[in-house]
């Protein structure tokens, strides 16, 4: 079994949802990384999900952006990336990690050789943000080859027919992001229980919501409607951008995030509510 099945598994015994957990990797600089790497699992995340520095980064916010150009000054380079992953893995031999990066990324290297550095250093699955569906299949073969669980992102406006192409070809979870647009806090998020049935209809990996996640009551709300879990990103990476020792400001933010994912919970206050109208 993979480390997400692994995980996956575990957490729907216990009554869980996964909290993912998004940095940018050598942000602010590779040691500081290194311990926030720690602290995200200190805190309490199932899920790690690391960015690698890159000048273009169509999806993302500001936040992330900055992290990015942090990282990129501080001399930070895709091998260091790989470094930095390795050596988490080798501290956390059981935390499932995830790759977002960027077509660009990839191709400077070559594909089949950032697949398999990406999966020699000890990396579980890849998301390339700007790989459109219809043209993913050759880079999912690739990448499940390598070793790796390929990770599509999916919309509640996407077509039942791209939908299922990215049913058949996700593995390890299916992304699904809560509105359009570029990560960040600065606009609601939109929890669709729709598109989570649809995905479970089609067979896909569990949904994770992402984008725009920085609170427990949105954790909570993306569990009501049916997500397997989340990812916080953006109010992350914002702490280690404004705190003078960016691993005891993660640790605590984590643990609260992680405390709203237990569905048991969601349950009652579910039925508290029912009882109250």
């Amino acid at each position: 079994m993979s480390r997400y099945s692994q995980m996956f598994d575990s957490l729907r015994a216990r009554q869980e949802a996964a909290l993912g957990a998004f940095v940018m990797l050598g942000d602010p600089d590779p040691l500081t990384s290194a311990a926030v790497l720690d602290a995200l699992v200190a805190g309490g995340a199932d899920m790690i999900e690391v960015g690698i520095p890159f000048s273009d980064p169509i999806a993302d916010g500001p936040v992330i952006q900055a992290a990015g150009t942090r990282a990129l000054c501080a001399g930070v380079r895709t091998a260091d990336c790989f470094g930095l992953i390795a050596g988490f893995r080798a501290r956390h031999p059981d935390m499932p990690v995830g790759i977002l990066t960027y077509a660009n990324i990839v191709c400077a290297r070559g594909p089949k050789h950032f697949f398999a550095a990406a999966a020699e250093a000890g990396a579980d699955s890849l998301l390339v943000a700007d790989l459109p569906s219809l043209e993913a299949e050759p880079w999912v073969k690739d990448i499940g080859e390598a070793g790796l669980d390929p990770v599509l992102i999916a919309a509640a406006n996407t077509p039942t027919d791209k939908l299922r192409t990215i049913a058949r070809l996700s593995s390890g979870y299916t992304y699904c992001v809560t509105r359009a647009g570029i990560t960040g806090t600065h606009q609601a998020a939109r929890f669709d229980s729709a598109l989570i049935g649809r995905l479970n209809d089609l067979g896909a990996p569990p949904s994770v919501f992402g984008f725009g996640i920085s609170k427990p009551e949105h954790v909570r709300q993306a569990i009501e409607a049916g997500a397997e879990g989340v990812i916080c990103g953006s109010a992350i990476v914002s702490l280690v951008a404004s705190s003078s020792s960016p691993a005891s400001a993660v640790a605590p933010f984590v643990a609260a995030l992680k405390s709203a994912t237990r569905r048991d919970l969601s349950r009652q206050r579910n039925e508290s509510y029912a009882q109250a109208v």
